[in-house]
C-alpha cells in the first residue's frame, strides 16, 4: 500500500519542511496546526477558546481532505504554553467530539510556533 501526501488550500499551508497529513493504509497522521485562519493565513488573535476552536477547525479540514473527518479521530497530542488553559481544552473537546472521546496527550512546552499558545496534531481513521 502507498503513502500519500494530503494537502488542501482549505487549512493553513505547512510553514516549514513537512506535509498538512500523511495517509498509509486506512490511518492519516496529521500534522500539527495552530490557531492560523486560512483564508488571511493569520494567526487568530481572539481568546484561548477561540483559538483552539480554529485549530480543531484547521484540523477537521486537513482530515476531510484525507477523506475522512475529526469524529473519526483515533489520538490527539496537545501541546499548550501554559497548562493553566488545560480546562478551556477540555471544554473545547467536548464541543467537537462526544463520547467515547479519542486518545489523548496534553503536553505543556515552553514555546509554539510563531508564539502560539495551542498546537493539535491527530490520528484518525479512514472508514472503508
Amino acid at each position: 500500500m502507498a503513502i500519500t501526501h494530503i494537502k488542501t488550500e482549505a487549512a493553513p499551508t505547512a510553514i516549514g519542511s513537512y506535509s498538512q497529513a500523511v495517509g498509509f493504509e486506512n490511518i492519516i497522521y496529521l500534522s500539527g496546526q495552530i490557531p492560523i485562519v486560512p483564508e488571511t493565513n493569520q494567526i487568530l488573535a481572539k481568546d484561548f477558546k477561540e483559538q483552539v476552536r480554529q485549530v480543531f477547525s484547521n484540523l477537521q479540514k486537513v482530515a476531510m481532505a484525507g477523506n475522512s473527518e475529526l469524529n473519526n479521530c483515533l489520538k490527539l497530542t496537545i501541546f499548550l504554553t501554559d497548562m493553566g488553559n488545560f480546562s478551556e481544552v477540555n471544554a473545547a473537546m467536548r464541543e467537537v467530539f462526544s463520547e467515547p472521546f479519542p486518545a489523548r496527550a496534553v503536553v505543556e512546552v515552553s514555546a509554539l510556533p510563531k508564539g502560539v499558545e495551542v498546537e493539535i496534531d491527530a490520528i484518525i481513521a479512514v472508514p472503508k
